[in-house]
């Protein structure tokens, strides 16, 4: 019989095979930097040149298949984007993408 720490390591090496285990990972880490988000204090505008400057730090990170540190990016991101300059263009965006 399987002792606790065989089942826990063999369900470990499964998630991270499939990649289920750094996107929870990313996804946790993206939770707890919005819960310690000061809501109180708004973020400043995004710019023209920053919005770019976030998308193209973006489409690196998903072209090196670092997937899981773009929907951290994305995830910390997400609230500046909705109220940019470009209106509802992140929503058709990420509508575009599923």
């Amino acid at each position: 019989m399987a002792t606790v720490a065989e089942l826990k390591a063999v369900l470990k090496d499964t998630l991270e095979k499939k990649g289920v285990l750094g996107h929870l990972k990313a996804r946790i880490r993206a939770e707890v930097f919005s819960a310690l988000d000061d809501d109180r204090e708004p973020r400043p505008s995004l710019s023209h040149e920053n919005l770019l400057i976030n998308e193209l730090i973006r489409e690196y990170l998903e072209f090196n298949k670092y997937k899981y540190t773009a929907s951290v990016l994305i995830a910390g991101s997400i609230s500046v984007l909705t109220t940019s300059c470009l209106g509802d263009e992140p929503q058709r965006r990420n509508e575009a993408r599923k």
